[in-house]
């Protein structure tokens, strides 16, 4: 089991910044793959992005690149998502997830564990 705790949501303006974190505890964190989702009211969960075990290599969805970075730190179990020139339409709940399967995966079925969420609203 992996037990995986977001934090860093909250209410920001159009433009503006936002760093979430994501504390894993259980089995070796470095074991799994990472990712970030989101669900938007109404609307299904979508894939934002994806770490390697290693960190070294990442993936995100069209919408948020160039504009979200994930990352981790694997001597203090966490992963994180810095998101930079907000937008409305990126209001959602955000979700951090561990895959411990083989390959690049950006469907949330792939992933064996989740957290409760973290509330992340953008105001125009």
């Amino acid at each position: 089991q992996v037990q995986l705790v977001e934090s860093g949501g909250g209410l920001v303006q159009a433009g503006g910044s936002l760093r979430l974190s994501c504390a894993a505890s259980g089995r070796t964190f470095s074991n799994y793959a990472m990712g970030w989702f989101r669900q938007a009211p109404g609307k299904e969960r979508e894939f934002v992005a994806r770490v390697s075990r290693s960190g070294v290599s990442t993936s995100y969805a069209d919408s948020v690149k160039g504009r979200f970075t994930i990352s981790r730190d694997n001597a203090k179990n966490t992963v994180y998502l810095q998101m930079n020139s907000l937008k409305p339409e990126d209001t959602a709940v955000y979700y951090c997830a561990a895959d411990q399967s083989i390959g690049v995966h950006t469907t949330s079925a792939h992933y064996d564990y989740w957290g409760q969420g973290t509330q992340v609203t953008v105001s125009s």
